[in-house]
């Protein structure tokens, strides 16, 4: 069974440790990160953005994909399914389609008032669906699905005005990025981060661009508030490596390695094996009903 992401990142924050937050592109990710997750006993946040959601035809086949994985691989730990950056639009289709936790980002809108509204509009609808809501403050740098930012410091005050909407969980910019770390990012601003949780209290905040920080300043970002943290890019790339690794070696032309389950296995095993890294480091393992 699916759950929101409340409990979980109310326990996070809590026991001053991470929600690791997954990305899925097929069933065989999904697959990757629930046994990642089933092994080390850790809650888990599987998210999904418009563009991988059309390119596995839909947010409904997404979500039914995961339910049924959760349920025939008999799951024990806690699963959420979660719209990542959600448009407003997008929200509407994923709360049809059964997602358990919703993102909108509000952030890319003309105003600030308009995220405002917007975001209470969808924390109304959704808190009565027992569906829980993350919202955004301050726009993310990089590029997710073609939407581009330059990496802002998100201002305390605006997430404080939009933690009193209700929110259960909220992202907010403190210099991290979508995507791989330029060699001159000058990291997060702990200091920022700080002067956020100050203004929202106990709420869980959300590190994006997971991808690349480095783990020490991850888990001080984690214990100064950060509950949890997406990571996309990093299982990308791991499981091209391992893809690309496996045909340079010549093995992907031996026997009936043509097969796609014996073609992409390398590529899995290695999602598995950095979804695995990636728990211990936010300190999430073991944490599976806590």
């Amino acid at each position: 069974m699916l759950v929101n992401a409340t409990a979980m990142l109310q326990a996070a924050v809590k026991g001053h440790y991470g929600i690791a937050a997954f990305n899925t592109n097929d069933l065989e990710w999904t697959r990757s990160i629930l046994l990642a997750a089933e092994e080390l006993q850790a809650p888990v946040i599987i998210q999904c953005t418009a563009g991988a959601a059309s390119w596995q035809q839909g947010f409904k086949v997404v979500k039914d994909v995961v339910e049924d994985l959760v349920d025939y691989m008999n799951i024990t730990v806690p699963v959420a399914m979660h719209l990542d950056h959600g448009s407003y639009e997008d929200c509407f289709k994923a709360i049809d389609a059964g997602f358990t936790s919703i993102m909108y980002d509000g952030s890319h809108e003309p105003t600030f008032e308009m995220n405002l509204e917007r975001t209470a509009e969808i924390v109304k609808l959704c808190h009565g669906k027992g569906i829980s809501v993350e919202a955004e403050v301050g726009g993310i740098g990089g590029v997710e699905d073609g939407v581009a930012s330059s990496g802002e410091l998100a201002d305390p005050d605006e997430c404080k005005a939009i933690a009193d909407l209700g929110v259960d969980f909220l992202a907010c910019g403190i210099g991290n990025i979508h995507g791989l770390y330029p060699d001159d990012w000058a990291g997060l601003s702990m200091d920022r981060l700080a002067e956020i949780k100050a203004k929202t209290g106990d709420l869980p905040l959300v590190l994006h661009g997971g991808t690349g920080i480095p783990t020490a300043m991850v888990q001080e970002a984690i214990d100064n508030g950060i509950a949890k943290i997406n990571v996309n890019t990093d299982l990308q790339v791991a499981m091209a490596k391992a893809t690309w690794d496996f045909v340079d070696s010549g093995e992907a032309k031996k026997g009936k390695n043509y097969d796609p389950r014996k073609l992409l296995k390398p590529g899995f095993d290695a999602i598995v094996a950095r979804a695995k890294e990636l728990i211990v480091d936010f300190g999430c393992d073991g944490k599976g009903w806590a």
